[in-house]
């Protein structure tokens, strides 16, 4: 078999590239030759992939748009030159997300095929999404999508896969073996939200939630780091029951402690194409609160291990943790429909689709 070539633009903790470090692992274990190219100078989930060949290129996150702009076309030449260098016509490129363009341009280039990985539609300005889903279509070989609304709303290409997002043996084992799910001794219930620090993400809507419900403990694990939170939060106020953390490798102790697990993304300002940290709370048998749109409501069954309430109503945000939270009968239910449902994500049924994918 070929070679696989993945690309990922920025290393991190948050989804995408934790679903290419378990596809990288699945395919190494199957003895497939694999390189990753992915930046240098961060740490996240493909950092530590010793079966994986790893060759860093250049490329730095700023907020300042400009600066990021730069930063993105410039490390994209880049690694169009590299890869017109690396690579064979036989390799396999897989793009994971669309913004390493680069990749597409190289493989299409010397007559690659190319896969694209795609996880978002929520990307600004417009004409930056046109431009690289244009690239994309022009270019792909295959899209493999994280949700069924994702493959309907940006088909890039005829040949198109549901690849949804899995809990990996290890960490459902560990949930399964760690968690004995009781309402007896939660006397402080935990509001739980995972996100990046973004805005649009919902972070000043989660601080609100918790300026009005001051009974419950509410815990946000941010994708950055606690520079990055003082400077955001700087001159905010925030209520002294919300408790912030930077980025964190492990989550399960978070997991374990929560009581309901919240994704308060702007519908508006960005879709939820799927939701990881969701599907690994719902494992831990925590119900569910999240947007109304988006593959994130293919978790979420409304009424049923959850809700599917807009962020911006704050108030019924509001009354439907308390209405968890007071009913333990209600919330038993919601809590074993969340696991039944999380039961569905296996990692066989991943490794299976995987390795179909890439020999088709």
């Amino acid at each position: 078999m070929s070679r696989i070539i993945a690309i990922h633009l920025l290393n991190d903790y948050s989804g995408s590239p934790k679903v290419l470090m378990q596809l990288l692992k699945t395919w190494t274990r199957k003895n497939i030759e694999a390189h990753l190219f992915t930046s240098g100078g961060t740490i996240g989930f493909l950092s530590d992939l010793p079966e994986v060949t790893r060759h860093l290129i250049w490329y730095r996150f700023s907020q300042n748009p400009l600066i990021k702009g730069c930063n993105f076309f410039i490390s994209q030449l880049y690694l169009t030159i590299r890869l017109l260098f690396f690579l064979r016509k036989e390799d396999t490129i897989y793009i994971n997300t669309v913004l390493p363009f680069g990749a597409a341009v190289a493989g299409k280039l010397r007559g690659c095929k190319i896969i694209y990985h795609i996880h978002e539609t929520s990307l600004k300005p417009e004409i930056f999404k046109k431009f690289l889903f244009g690239i994309a279509r022009l270019t792909a070989s295959k899209g493999v999508f994280v949700s069924n609304y994702l493959m309907e709303k940006e088909p890039i290409v005829k040949n198109q896969v549901l690849l949804y997002n899995f809990l990996e043996r290890e960490f459902a084992e560990k949930a399964d073996q760690s968690y004995m799910h009781t309402m007896q001794g939660k006397t402080d219930p935990i509001i739980l939200m995972i996100c990046s620090l973004k805005s649009y993400k919902g972070v000043n809507e989660f601080v609100k939630l918790a300026e009005i419900n001051s009974t419950y403990i509410f815990k946000l694990v941010l994708n950055a780091s606690q520079k990055e939170i003082d400077a955001y939060f700087k001159n905010k106020t925030v209520p002294g029951h919300l408790k912030m953390y930077p980025a964190q490798e492990d989550m399960h102790s978070f997991y374990r402690e929560a009581s309901i697990i919240v994704n308060l993304s702007r519908p508006e300002q960005w879709v939820e194409a799927f939701g990881l940290t969701i599907l690994e709370g719902m494992r831990y048998r925590l119900p569910a609160i999240v947007p109304p749109v988006g593959g994130i409501t293919e978790l979420v069954n409304e009424n049923k291990n959850g809700f599917l309430i807009n962020s911006a109503d704050v108030y019924e945000l509001s009354g439907k943790i308390h209405y968890l939270m007071c009913n333990e009968e209600i919330y038993r239910s919601f809590s074993e429909s969340a696991y039944h449902k999380s039961l569905l994500f296996s990692e066989s049924y991943f490794e299976e689709t995987c390795i179909r994918m890439i020999s088709n």
